[in-house]
């Protein structure tokens, strides 16, 4: 039996057709089954247990993540509360008087008083300050020429 080439080419070519067309009726059918099958209830928890590690993964990066953040929140919040608080209190004209009530010098304690009751405590915690700084760099720039 020989089987010329127009025979041959007929044929590879209905099949080619007909495989195409199978192929597509096939996948077609595939799609709408899984698409129903992905939409049901009972598909929820075959997914789910398909994919636990993804989850696992993602809520221990979260955790990580959220645990880097409270950490930094903490400690640029509360370091910038405690550098309010310090400037606060170095503001506070009162704190002069109870520095000096401490000490026993009840001439700075009088002037001080008397600075509060005209409004003048808080300029003259501020001049401190400065003055105290002031003092501080001149020290230093002394240690380090050499002077004393």
């Amino acid at each position: 039996m020989e089987i010329d080439t127009v025979t041959l080419l007929a044929y590879a070519v209905v099949w080619t057709v007909f495989y195409f067309f199978l192929s597509n009726y096939i996948a077609e059918l595939s799609r709408k089954k899984w698409t129903t099958w992905v939409q049901s209830e009972e598909s929820d928890d075959v997914l789910v247990e398909a994919l636990q590690a993804v989850i696992e993964e993602i809520e221990i990066r979260m955790h990580d993540k959220l645990e880097a953040f409270q950490t930094h929140f903490q400690k640029s919040f509360f370091g910038s509360v405690g550098n309010m608080t310090k400037k606060a209190q170095s503001l506070d004209p009162m704190n002069n008087l109870r520095k000096a009530a401490k000490s026993g010098d009840w001439t700075s304690m009088v002037v001080e008083y008397a600075a509060n009751k005209a409004g003048l405590g808080s300029l003259i915690a501020q001049n401190s300050t400065e003055t105290a700084q002031n003092r501080t760099k001149t020290a230093s720039e002394k240690v380090k020429f050499g002077l004393k």
